[in-house]
């Protein structure tokens, strides 16, 4: 969902790397790719929920989507916070890029339920995610935990039995969604295990074709599923008693839909083009339309926009399904970005000390005399 940016040598094979940008870095167009068709799901998924209850079909699609699409997302992030770890430079690209976005919107999505659904009584909470703002919180918790997921010998086993745990206890509560952190924590910490050759393992020919059969039999069990399964499992955000189940179905569920959700993944990984298409820039776009299309549906929520009838015909729902994919494809491209920057992507550097380590590094990348960074560094401390 974040921007992704490799070295040729980093990025799996089959793949083609942008130019190099104003950064120096060059994007890999698989994990854009991959980045926007995702987001494309998460906004149709969205825009199904008011819709499936209708639809046994819809429903076992829908239930098939929420299987992967967020486990490819994080698995993703976790790919490319390998580096991450304390440097001031980095915690700083952490506040300004998930910390700050996520209190400005923490804060409008309860101002915007005030004035669009004429609701005076909504509160404004930062310890309470308030619908997409989930991630962005648990984002910034599993990157602050990436050393310690380096550190360990057996991380991915380690956060399973987290995650296991947690779906036992309904004691955890609401507060900054922890259920929901825990719960997809290992698909985060997956990502940290990634290498390139693991992306090129699921993008061969053979796993092309079998992912065919496979999603098909997904869909045919999604269809089987609706009137047998709670669609809650899927949002990993209670504990089992709190969905009516067992507590022991907790750690089992958990289990079951890790590997369930990884095998949909893999299939859908091995169908993300390598090479550059149209919609290839707009992957750099995909945390602006993430968070901005869910006033889109909440609009859509609170003024009734869903309670005609034909949109729960057939044709209704293919017409949302293209209208939300049209919606979050403009809300990703470039004029919504520099518009938004600012609450995105702020810089904020009245806010930070100066990070004489990386005047240092610049001025070695710029081969000039490590006698002027002393200087510098004596204007700072003066």
């Amino acid at each position: 969902m974040f921007h992704a940016a490799t070295s040729p040598a980093s990025a799996p094979s089959g793949t083609q790397t942008a130019p190099s940008g104003t950064q120096g870095k060059q994007r890999d167009a698989f994990f854009d790719n991959a980045k926007y068709l995702a987001i494309v799901l998460v906004a149709m998924g969205h825009a199904w929920e008011p819709l499936k209850g209708e639809s046994r079909i819809l429903e076992g699609v829908y239930t098939v989507v929420y299987a992967f699409h967020m486990p490819a997302f994080i698995i993703i992030s976790g790919y490319f916070s390998r580096s991450f770890d304390m440097r001031p430079d980095r915690l700083k690209r952490l506040v300004t890029g998930v910390a700050v976005p996520y209190i400005l919107f923490e804060t409008a999505y309860p101002l915007f339920k005030r004035v669009v659904d004429h609701d005076p009584g909504q509160e404004i909470s930062l310890l309470d995610p308030w619908y997409l703002t989930w991630f962005l919180c648990a984002l910034f918790l599993w990157r602050m935990t990436t050393p310690i997921w380096k550190l360990i010998r057996w991380p991915l086993p380690v956060a399973l039995v987290i995650a296991m745990v947690a779906s036992l206890s309904p004691e955890i509560g609401d507060d900054l969604d922890l259920q929901r952190v825990l719960q997809f924590l290992p698909y985060f910490v997956l990502g940290l295990c990634m290498k390139p050759e693991h992306f090129r393992l699921v993008r061969r020919k053979s796993v092309r074709i079998l992912s065919v059969p496979v999603f098909a039999a997904a869909l045919v069990v999604g269809w089987w599923a609706v009137p047998r399964m709670n669609t809650g499992w899927f949002y990993h955000r209670d504990a089992a008693v709190e969905l009516g189940a067992p507590s022991w179905t907790g750690p089992v569920m958990v289990l079951a839909l890790f590997g369930c959700s990884l095998l949909l993944t893999a299939c859908f990984f091995a169908w993300v083009p390598g090479r550059t298409f149209w919609f290839t820039a707009l992957g750099a776009g995909t945390l602006y339309g993430y968070l901005l299309h869910g006033f889109l549906v909440k609009a859509g929520d609170y003024r009734g926009w869903f309670e005609h009838d034909w949109l729960y015909t057939p044709l209704g729902e293919i017409f949302v399904t293209v209208v939300a994919a049209a919606a979050v494809t403009l809300l990703c491209t470039r004029p919504v970005q520099r518009l938004f920057r600012f609450a995105m992507e702020p810089k904020m550097n009245w806010a930070f000390r100066p990070d004489t380590a990386q005047v240092a590094r610049e001025r070695a990348k710029n081969g000039e005399h490590p006698s002027a960074t002393a200087t510098e560094r004596a204007k700072v401390d003066a």
